[in-house]
């Protein structure tokens, strides 16, 4: 039986990010590079490169590969909580780049979430990716979840690794189990349709929302993105961007959506709202796609009006 950290309210990070933190290692046709990432790791960046306070759960090693993501984390006013620090090696990702931008990945991970609470219960808690699949750790994140999902609002990218993630039985019985303990779910079309073959993506997200979540996005690629709740939908047009590759950016999109969460006003969820949210988060992977690497944009980026160039993908 797992053991969960526990939050307490009082006053901390407006944001606490829980799971993997990683090197990614770039491999393409210019040669090798190393770029701390890890789905968690880069929303938490992302956030803290908006401004947002935003403290890290994670798991990392003492070596320089662990040093040098908790430097990048500390770049963008990130920190770590008490105990994301473990004896041995980080976690790695090698990435190898198709000539189009895309990225293949494979991993070299050990995943066990820190027994240590956060001390504070934040507004949001986020989650996501190998994080909420990969024993042991994700049972302490699913521990998590549940004990928090009635005290502040939790946000949820399942951002699926296949070659992680055992039968797929089991990884969409994971996937639903967190639902309900969750407020808003953000998905890629390639995750709802690796979840959820040959269902329309409509039809995945009113079973979503029928599990219990509050908001559904579901990014499209070039296509755009599809944010839902129970009472509205909206299709939200792509932001064009020359693409340099696709690294980070369905981070940067979860990054915007939880900082757009962050200040919304009294509208709630309306129909204006999803279609702002929605382009403010397009518009942030669009940035970070014209770019190598899992670089977000800062807050005066995001709300500059440069134009972009060609279709980004999320």
């Amino acid at each position: 039986m797992s053991t969960a950290p526990h939050l307490h309210g009082g006053s901390g990070p407006d944001v606490i990010v829980v799971g993997e933190a990683l090197v990614d290692i770039v491999a393409s046709a210019h040669g090798t590079a190393e770029h701390p990432g890890g789905s968690p790791a880069n929303v938490a960046y992302g956030l803290g490169r908006l401004g947002v306070d935003t403290a890290l759960l994670t798991s990392i090693g003492v070596d320089r590969r662990a040093t040098a993501i908790e430097e990048h984390l500390r770049s963008a006013g990130v920190g770590l909580l008490p105990g994301s620090r473990r004896p041995g090696t980080s976690a790695t990702a090698t990435a190898v780049l198709a000539a189009d931008g895309s990225a293949r990945y494979n991993f070299d991970i050990h995943w066990d979430l820190p027994r240590t609470a956060p001390a504070t219960l934040p507004k949001i808690l986020h989650t996501g990716s190998i994080a909420s699949f990969l024993a042991p750790g994700a049972a302490a994140v699913r521990d998590l979840l549940e004990q928090s999902h009635r005290r502040c609002v939790v946000t949820y990218d399942p951002n699926i690794r296949p070659a992680l993630l055992g039968s797929h039985v089991q990884a969409k019985t994971t996937f639903e189990e967190l639902i309900p303990f969750t407020d808003v779910v953000k998905l890629s079309d390639e995750d709802a349709h690796w979840l959820y073959p040959r269902r329309p993506l409509e039809e995945v997200s009113r079973h979503l929302l029928a599990l219990g979540a509050g908001l559904v996005a579901i990014t499209k690629g070039s296509d755009g993105s599809m944010l839902a709740t129970r009472d509205a939908q909206v299709l939200v047009p792509p932001v064009t961007a020359a693409v340099a590759d696709t690294i980070g950016a369905g981070d940067s999109y979860m990054s915007a959506l939880i900082y757009g969460l962050l200040m919304r006003g009294a509208d709630g969820l309306a129909p204006s709202v999803l279609e702002a949210l929605g382009r403010m988060a397009s518009k942030a992977a669009a940035i970070t796609v014209g770019r190598p690497g899992a670089q977000p944009p800062t807050l005066d980026e995001l709300q500059s009006d440069a134009p972009q160039h060609q279709p980004a993908n999320q």
